[in-house]
């Protein structure tokens, strides 16, 4: 199924609602590519974005579903409210520690998933990543970090992190420790040492974001193993610096949009019952909106 089809469709008494809540929501790219995949599938459907301001998302939340919606996804500033007020946590969210899908059951639950960390892992795979090859080095102890995290360590990956405030990365490692989960921490300034042990290589820091305090970030990777996996979550630009250092020593890169793409797939499949196709026309469309 090719080619990117008509994005306005008709909303009537059966159509399929879910949206994203957020204070402010505009920024966000879900419902361009959520309703793509709606437009492409036939599906009767509508994902439309929720601006809802602090201290309203109980209430809100609740209207969404008592309205007949199917669930939605949550972003800044309410994501500690979507974990509060589940009924059912996923063990993605338990294990990451946080919420950015809630489903509407059809018995009345609210069910709370993270697909960051799968996404990831998703987004990766799709890229021809055999992510059970070897440990990973994590940059970054923040949500998407512990997300990430929970998600290799569950899959029987070793990592390590590395944190500018070591004792966040402790805490993060401390949380999602187990018998069978190996977490070590390493020290921010020393972390490229270690490059030689490990096959991944995992940005989950705003470092490199365009615009942002530290827009130039590329480290020395000259200890980087040949075959090593670099991975960014940022997104803006889609090359970051650390991507460009990497690729200039031949090393494969996977950048943050499918992260993006695929973390939003998750979602779509629990709504709508159709698990969309990420391929080159929604990644196109998706970069055609960054550009602008």
């Amino acid at each position: 199924m090719t080619g990117v089809p008509p994005m306005r469709r008709a909303i009537g008494g059966g159509t399929m609602l879910a949206g994203v809540i957020g204070w402010p929501v505009s920024h966000s790219r879900s419902p361009l590519l959520h309703n793509f995949w709606l437009a492409r599938y036939g599906i009767d459907g509508a994902y439309v974005p929720l601006p809802v301001r602090p201290g309203l998302f109980d209430v809100a939340v609740r209207g969404l579903q008592a309205a007949g919606f199917r669930g939605a996804n949550v972003t800044i500033p309410h994501k500690e409210a979507a974990f509060a007020i589940a009924d059912h946590l996923h063990r993605s969210a338990v294990r990451s520690g946080s919420v950015n899908t809630l489903v509407f059951a059809g018995d009345g639950r609210i069910e709370a998933h993270s697909t960051d960390g799968d996404g990831f892992v998703a987004n990766l795979e799709a890229h021809g990543v055999d992510v059970m090859r070897g440990p990973a080095l994590v940059l970054g102890a923040g949500g998407a970090a512990r997300a990430i995290v929970a998600s290799l360590t569950d899959r029987g990956i070793a990592v390590s992190i590395a944190n500018r405030t070591r004792a966040r990365a402790e805490d993060l490692a401390h949380a999602l420790a187990s018998p069978e989960t190996r977490i070590a921490v390493t020290d921010w300034d020393r972390w490229t040492d270690g490059l030689p042990d490990h096959a991944l290589l995992v940005n989950t820091t705003s470092l490199g974001m365009h615009g942002g305090p530290d827009d130039v970030f590329a480290p020395d990777l000259a200890r980087a193993p040949a075959g090593m996996v670099v991975a960014d979550i940022v997104y803006v630009p889609r090359m970051t610096p650390l991507l460009r250092a990497a690729a200039a020593r031949g090393l494969p890169v996977v950048d943050g949009t499918g992260m993006l793409l695929h973390q939003a797939r998750l979602g779509f499949r629990e709504w709508f019952g159709v698990d969309p196709a990420v391929d080159a026309d929604i990644q196109a469309l998706l970069d055609a909106d960054l550009a602008e």
